[in-house]
């Protein structure tokens, strides 16, 4: 079954649709069909779509930094911040203002365009989300788009984050919602959509995604990718993480195994064709990829990554290491 990405009727969609010209009613079948293709099919169709709406040899860079780590009373089985597994992880206070600008300011000196805080919270609260936005006001006077993951947001919260010039709030959904029970206990799934909603209700722009590698099934990786296009507006970013296995979590214990590089890629592939206009983000788990693999990433519509030797306490690729891949492939930051 081929599917004929020029389509944009909006009628039947289950979820909602904006009238952006895009589709947002793709059904699971659709969606499975086009995971099924060969894979030379499905990355010429993807790299297509990819070419319609972006320069396909500019990439986007930003950085991540964690401002507030472990302690997270979040149970979720990847991560090796939650409170409830044992990983050894050192747990650290939120960091001065000055020490994120200062952070900031680098990542920007080394190409990042856009600075990304990640705090292990439930959700923002009292003096701590204060700090929080002045954080955001400090590296928005450098000039780089913000980007903030804090956890549950309220309408009211994510109005204040956006009177403090934040342009970006994370927000993944990880997996399917049917998947998403065996991932994490502590958080429904619909709690994760309710704060999309708040986000994108309050005119911050959305970056949710997931990661694949947690035991889910091919079925899965097409569920989570219909839940993000089947969205009322789109994401504008959307990351798909590798999973980096961690000691201590339930999924490193657990030993998953590790998805086949070309199943990899073709949920990147997949992602580009159902959310033509997002950006699609290459995140966790490049420092484990060969160049070879990180550039079928960018001809199925990878356009985005993380630089930096770290993301939040995950290894990442060196700044050096990925800015000299971008160089031999022709590819340009924005």
């Amino acid at each position: 079954m081929t599917i004929d990405t020029a389509k944009i009727s909006t009628a039947g969609g289950t979820i909602g649709a904006a009238d952006d010209g895009l589709r947002h009613d793709w059904s699971k079948d659709e969606v499975e069909a086009l995971f099924a293709q060969p894979f030379i099919d499905l990355l010429f169709q993807a790299q297509t779509v990819h070419r319609a709406h972006f320069d396909p040899n500019r990439i986007q860079i930003s950085s991540l930094l964690s401002i507030k780590t472990g302690a997270c009373p979040e149970d979720c089985t990847y991560c090796a911040q939650s409170a409830h597994h044992h990983t050894g992880l050192e747990r650290e206070k939120l960091l001065a203002v000055e020490e994120v600008v200062a952070a900031a300011a680098k990542a920007k000196a080394e190409g990042a365009s856009r600075f990304c805080m990640g705090a292990a919270w439930r959700g923002p609260h009292g003096d701590d989300f204060q700090v929080a936005m002045a954080m955001i006001e400090g590296v928005k006077a450098l000039g780089m788009e913000t980007c903030a993951s804090f956890g549950a947001l309220t309408r009211e919260q994510a109005r204040q984050l956006k009177a403090a010039g934040l342009d970006y709030y994370n927000h993944n959904i990880d997996t399917s919602p049917e998947h998403y029970p065996n991932i994490v206990t502590t958080r429904s799934f619909e709690d994760r959509l309710e704060t999309i909603q708040n986000v994108q209700e309050e005119g911050l722009h959305v970056c949710t995604g997931g990661i694949v590698g947690l035991g889910e099934t091919p079925t899965d990786r097409a569920g989570m990718l219909l839940t993000l296009a089947n969205l009322p507006k789109h994401p504008d970013s959307v990351p798909i993480n590798l999973l980096v296995p961690i000691e201590g979590t339930p999924l490193a214990e657990a030993k998953v195994e590790r998805p086949d590089p070309f199943d990899f890629i073709r949920v990147i592939a997949v992602a580009r064709i159902l959310m033509p206009r997002s950006f699609v983000r290459l995140s966790a788990g490049r420092e484990g990829m060969n160049d070879e693999m990180q550039t079928l990433c960018f001809f199925a519509g990878a356009n985005s990554v993380f630089c930096g030797r770290k993301l939040l306490t995950a290894p990442n690729a060196p700044v050096g290491q990925a800015l000299g891949l971008f160089d031999r492939l022709g590819l340009k930051p924005l």
